[in-house]
């Protein structure tokens, strides 16, 4: 059971319907497991290692065998790496959030713990051994293996010279509750550090990488997964600026990090490497795991279980509240036009909206998108909807995510609760909390993005 509190969550509402909605998350969880997802896209034959089923690598030619990463779901991949490259491997460092080394069980790599969503210096630390380790290794006679996933941004974090880890906490801050996506939260983030943005890959040249990666962006782009450390950087300086600019925060970050990002526009200082630079001739990026399989493994969940799928997207995005209003209103075209779609059936849908934080309450895009769902669908029957982050933590707080049918805002109106008071001091935490329909899994150790149910039956 990934769902730890099922029991509660089934004791009101649309019972049935909830029952299969929580069914169908558990089985998207369970297809972004990351050892699950190593072991199905790594093999050994003889002394050839075989990675995403297409990319050969003869061992017999390397010294080094070193494993280097970051990210929630990076400390499950490296003891799945272990099982199965054993005393082959050298040696590694790999970078996962505080509180969950000791749930895995590594002999040659090193788990660091470090903070998320916001870096202290103990992840300045961290990113330190992992640069260390790559420059003791980096050559020609060395394979580093890069686990990477979502999260490892925050993680592995190396400020470029001049800045504090002040600066970078203020700056994180600002970027989680001005709005912007996550692509364009790391293109700031890649021009503010030394190891993002493909500038890990520049300290392992000439080295051969491969990088393993669990996508947490939609549309799995690999240079802003985990701020794309081995992967070549589109963006520019330019494009960091008008970023910072767009959301009203350029006048808000210190001098410091405005000081760096207008001399990387007047090109004092170096850009990050770009496509076509030959330090990346010798890397490889494979994604292992993403949104999209995850909805795949969802939707054979639902045949299982005898509802018709349909996957609208696995690029949601947008702000929470509204997503959560547009997935509503197609749910209610299918329940009374049967459009689409004919129940029994479920939606699916994955992908990252976002939230501007405006009021002081708990809460999350996950719990947001799920209220705006509710306040759409209050008085329909046999329709139930959920949305949770995959790695089980929903903005700041402890839940995965929330749950709502037709009879939430009616439960909640019984007890005084306004859900638009709630929403407005972004504070949808509370008001599910109150009514019991929060979902809670804990860490997952993965993170796949979002994943989101609708079953009308």
């Amino acid at each position: 059971m990934v769902i730890k509190n099922k029991k509660e969550l089934l004791n009101h509402g649309e019972v049935e319907a909830r029952e299969k909605v929580l069914e169908i998350l558990e089985e998207g969880l369970k297809a972004a497991d990351p050892e699950i997802a190593i072991k199905r896209n790594v093999v050994l034959r003889n002394s050839t290692a075989v990675f995403g089923g297409k990319v050969e690598v003869d061992l017999s030619r390397f010294e080094n065998i070193v494993v280097v990463g970051a990210g929630k779901a990076s400390g499950g991949m490296g003891q799945a790496i272990e099982e199965i490259f054993r005393d082959r491997l050298t040696c590694g460092v790999v970078i996962v959030p505080r509180g969950i080394a000791s749930k895995y069980v590594c002999k040659k790599i090193k788990l660091i713990e470090a903070d998320h969503p916001v870096p202290t210096e103990k992840n300045i630390m961290a990113a330190e051994e992992v640069v260390s380790i790559i420059e003791k290794y980096s050559g020609e006679n060395t394979l580093f293996i890069c686990l990477i996933s979502g999260g490892g941004s925050a993680l592995l974090t190396m400020p470029r010279r001049g800045l504090t880890i002040e600066d970078m906490q203020e700056l994180t801050r600002l970027l989680l509750k001005c709005g912007a996506d996550i692509t364009e939260v790391n293109t700031v983030r890649k021009h503010l550090s030394e190891v993002k943005g493909g500038l890990l890959a520049k300290k392992a040249y000439p080295s051969r990488v491969v990088s393993l990666i669990i996508s947490d962006v939609v549309g799995d782009p690999v240079e802003y997964i985990a701020s794309g450390p081995t992967a070549p950087d589109s963006s520019t300086f330019r494009d960091a600026v008008e970023i910072l600019r767009r959301y009203n925060v350029w006048d808000k970050v210190s001098d410091k990090v405005k000081s760096i990002l207008l001399k990387g526009c007047r090109r004092e200082i170096s850009e990050t490497p770009k496509p076509g630079d030959p330090i990346f001739a010798k890397i490889s990026n494979i994604i292992i795991a993403s949104n999209k399989l995850s909805l795949e493994a969802m939707k054979k969940k639902c045949l299982d279980l005898g509802l018709k799928p349909v996957i609208l997207t696995s690029f949601l995005e947008g702000e929470a509240r509204h997503v959560g209003r547009v997935l509503a209103s197609i749910a209610k075209e299918v329940a009374l036009h049967r459009s689409l779609v004919k129940p029994p059936c479920a939606l699916l849908a994955g992908g990252e909206t976002t939230v501007t934080v405006k009021g002081s309450g708990r809460g999350g895009r996950n719990q947001e998108l799920v209220l705006g769902f509710a306040l759409a669908i209050s008085g329909f029957r046999k329709m139930t909807f959920a949305s949770i982050g995959s790695d089980g933590i929903d903005g700041v707080t402890d839940a995965a995510g929330a749950i709502c049918d037709g009879y939430t805002i009616e439960r909640g109106r019984e007890l005084c609760l306004d859900p638009y008071v709630f929403l407005e001091d972004n504070n949808t935490y509370e008001y599910f909390k109150k009514l019991n329909d929060l979902i809670f899994t804990g860490p997952t150790g993965t993170n796949v993005n979002d994943l989101s149910v609708a079953v009308i039956l």
